[in-house]
């Protein structure tokens, strides 16, 4: 395979976990902005709220962790 080939392979898994990225990032902005508004609509619930909001985050997030382990779980490379 051609240094060519394997910088375009290269550049195409950086854009595609890129493009993956997305997902979680737009999760991780609307579990917390909707959990500050539900602190500010019910602040004495605001502890409820905030461990509720700390595990949707921990879970979402995952998804783009496992988004970075998987080219190197599948081996991924120029052949």
């Amino acid at each position: 395979m051609s240094i060519l080939a394997a910088g375009v392979y290269g550049s195409v898994a950086s854009i595609g976990y890129g493009l993956a990225a997305i997902g979680p990032g737009i999760g991780v902005g609307l579990i917390f902005g909707n959990g500050v508004q539900a602190m500010a609509r019910q602040p004495e619930a605001a502890g409820l709220i905030r461990s509720n909001m700390f595990i949707g985050f921990a879970l979402t997030e995952a998804l783009a962790l496992i988004g970075i382990v998987m080219p190197f779980v599948f081996g991924a490379g120029p052949k």
